[in-house]
């Protein structure tokens, strides 16, 4: 494996990683309506380049295929999402440390983080604690998620 930043051509398979991701991984705690709207995230265009113009963005590769990327916004953890065939394999623990190693190098104070239930327990085994339950409504449904906190010695 090997973590380096995004370039301009990995948008679209990001996209699809974005998608298949909560498709399969996430349905154990959403149900098909929430993974749906969720999921229609793909096709907003403008958000999508907001992250990749705007944000810090890296890219787990594993035989020239992204296996995973993670995202951070100032502070902020925006997206951190692992291929469906990809997943407990350590790839988002080497995505999580190179971009607390970056916020550190940015002398941030604290990581937050919005996650989803399925991404919860990997946030907190990485020393997040949660903030608050929240209640995120997307094209008119309802999806739980939690403020997420890390305070950076």
């Amino acid at each position: 494996m090997t973590i380096r930043k995004e370039t301009s051509t990995d948008l679209p398979e990001m996209k699809q990683l974005f998608t298949e991701t909560i498709t399969s991984v996430c349905k154990k705690d959403y149900d098909n309506d929430q993974i749906s709207a969720w999921k229609s995230g793909a096709g907003n265009e403008e958000r999508w380049n907001k992250v990749i113009e705007n944000q810090l963005v890296f890219i787990a590769e594993v035989n020239k295929q992204i296996a995973g990327f993670c995202t951070l916004d100032g502070n902020n953890i925006d997206l951190l999402f692992v291929h469906k065939n990809f997943q407990r394999q350590g790839i988002a623990k080497n995505l999580y440390t190179f971009i607390e190693q970056e916020a550190r190098n940015q002398k941030q104070k604290f990581l937050t983080a919005d996650v989803s239930k399925t991404a919860r327990p990997f946030f907190e085994n990485a020393g997040f604690k949660m903030i608050k339950e929240q209640t995120v409504n997307v094209k008119g449904t309802d999806l739980i998620n939690y403020k997420m906190e890390k305070i950076l010695n």
